[in-house]
Formats: structure tokens, C-alpha cells, sequence
């Protein structure tokens, strides 16, 4: 079989490898589709989680191929999508091999059918929609009046989408790309504010666009300067959700912030729990995934795909490439 394989820090190289062969309680995959995520790019980079050589991919959907001894047969040709963390702790993806390949493996106990009809590029996206919808349990919704949304990513995109369908009064965007900007006003959004265009005066733009502090604060960009703007909107008992990825930078608010302010600071932290609500909300129709599909890539043009990602490219959203 084929496999995108990273060899070393920042190289990626088609190679053939042999064909994976399911154990015991497993299933192999056939790959149709997989999504490109900024957290692919850290770990081509180079990171402590996995070393080399590794195949990437943990936004993918596909098909069942074969089964291991104790899987029932009556999955193979079903189309899926399946929860990545296995039994061992270790991702499909990153510690084991993903959907950058055409063949892996992964275990039949978390395997979720997809219907036939759906498009295998939108069911790639059901991975970050399960971010999502975890992230959405931890929030906790109660004040439904306004929420401020920070990142115009896939994963700030589709936050927009819930908080819309959860009947959020006010849902604003802080963003950096014009395009992605523009999506969040189609997909519902009532206000969007450019993080360019506002400069020093982000805070005070983002409070315009909600009328006041906001009472949900969603970060999702992994930008310091993003989570500290949200910190200084959040009303009086607002919840804080926090998503993006920091690396080593430090939180810098006053300790009595919270006290005072009797805020709610709430990290999610991938897709555990979420995936059989995940895969149900992505085949009802409800939300319009189709729109975060950006780009399509046969998968031997892994090279344009992931350069796309990297360049950050205004009108990139959710690059996807196809086996």
C-alpha cells in the first residue's frame, strides 16, 4: 500500500509499505478521505508526542476492509468513521498510523457507521465536530444572550454552527482572514470583527460587536493575545472555554479577576465521549459542513495540501485530501 509518511522533521515522503493485518478485535481501513489540521503540521515539525518514522492523519473517514478474529464480518464494506484514542492510550494518527495512508488499523469497538450518501470529504470533518461537541457538554450553556467566538478556523467555524443551533442570541467571530470572516456571517454569526483591522483596538471592537461583555467566551485560536481580549470581555459569572493550543506561553490575568468576576475558566481537551453525537448530528443535515470544505487534494499531492495548510492563505478553511 501507499502511506504519506513522515520521515524526520518537516519531510514527508510517499512510500510503500506493507499491508497492515487486523489482529484480534481490530478492523483495517480503507481510507477515502483526510483532513489536513494544524496539529499534522506540529507533529511533521517535530514534537515529543511521536517521533519518526510516523503516518499522520487523524481527521479521516473511510471503509471497513477486514476484520480481525472476534469482529464480526458484517462490517467489512461498511463506510465509518471511529473514535482514534485505542486501548492502549495511544492515537490513530499520531502513535499509530492514520489516515495519510490508504490501509490502517484501528480497533472495531470504535467503529461508528456512516451512510452511504454522505460525502466521505464532510465525514473527514466529524473528528473536529466531536472537539466541538465536547467542547460544547463542558460549556455548560445557560446564559444564551451573547458569545464571542475567538479563531475563524474549522474548529471556531463550527462552534459558530452549534452555538446558532443551541439558540445563542448574539454570536460573534474574531478572526484574521477576510474569507473565513465571511463564512461565519453565512453560517450564522451576527457580527464578525477582523483582528487586523482593529489592531490596539481589538477589545474595545470586539465589545461593540456584542453590545458589552460577553457572557460565553469560546477561545479556539491558540493566540495569548485572543484568550486575554476574551478575559477582559468576560461578564460578571461568564464561562471562559479554552480550546487552542498555547505551546509554553503563560496566562498573565489577575488572580482576583476570577474572585471578583466569579468567572468560570474551562478547558476541553479533544473528543472523548462525543463521537456517537458527532457522527449523528453530521448525517441529520443540521449543520452545513459542505462549506468548510475548502480544497480537495488526491492524496499523491500530499505536498500542495500541506503547503496550503502552512501558508494560511486567506480563502484556505479545511484542505482535504482523497485516496
Amino acid at each position: 500500500m501507499k502511506a504519506i509518511v513522515n520521515t524526520g522533521p518537516g519531510r514527508l515522503e510517499l512510500r510503500e509499505l506493507p499491508m497492515p493485518e487486523p489482529g484480534p478485535d481490530q478492523v483495517r481501513i480503507k481510507t477515502a478521505a483526510c483532513g489536513v489540521c494544524v496539529t499534522d503540521l506540529a507533529m511533521i515539525a517535530g514534537w515529543q508526542r511521536t517521533g519518526f518514522p510516523a503516518v499522520p492523519g487523524h481527521e479521516w473517514s473511510g471503509r471497513v476492509d477486514a476484520v480481525g478474529s472476534g469482529v464480526s464480518a458484517d462490517l467489512v464494506g461498511r463506510r465509518c468513521v471511529a473514535e482514534n484514542v485505542l486501548r492502549d492510550g495511544g492515537e490513530v494518527g499520531f502513535e499509530h498510523p492514520g489516515g495519510y495512508a490508504e490501509y490502517f488499523l484501528t480497533e472495531a469497538a470504535n467503529v461508528l457507521p456512516l451512510p452511504e450518501g454522505m460525502s466521505a470529504a464532510e465525514a473527514a470533518l466529524i473528528e473536529p465536530l466531536a472537539v466541538c461537541l465536547r467542547g460544547m457538554r463542558r460549556l455548560r450553556l445557560e446564559d444564551k444572550s451573547s458569545a464571542v467566538v475567538f479563531g475563524d478556523g474549522p474548529i471556531g467555524l463550527l462552534f459558530v454552527m452549534l452555538l446558532c443551533r443551541a439558540g445563542m442570541e448574539c454570536v460573534a467571530v474574531a478572526g484574521g482572514r477576510p474569507s473565513r470572516l465571511a463564512l461565519a456571517k453565512s453560517l450564522g454569526a451576527h457580527a464578525t470583527v477582523d483582528y487586523h483591522a482593529a489592531g490596539s483596538n481589538l477589545t474595545a471592537a470586539v465589545r461593540d460587536a456584542v453590545g458589552g461583555r460577553s457572557a460565553n467566551i469560546l477561545e479556539t485560536s491558540g493566540a495569548s493575545q485572543a484568550f486575554d481580549t476574551g478575559f477582559a470581555l468576560a461578564a460578571r459569572g461568564a464561562k471562559v472555554l479554552v480550546l487552542g493550543d498555547y505551546g509554553t506561553s503563560r496566562a498573565s490575568f489577575p488572580w482576583n479577576a476570577i474572585l471578583h468576576r466569579e468567572l468560570e475558566l474551562i478547558g476541553s481537551n479533544a473528543s472523548a465521549g462525543a463521537w456517537p453525537d458527532a457522527v449523528r448530528l453530521a448525517t441529520s443535515g443540521d449543520l452545513q459542513l459542505a462549506k468548510l470544505v475548502s480544497h480537495r487534494f488526491p492524496a499523491p499531492r500530499f505536498v500542495e495540501a500541506v503547503d496550503l495548510v502552512k501558508s494560511r492563505t486567506d480563502g484556505v478553511v479545511k484542505v482535504v485530501m482523497e485516496w
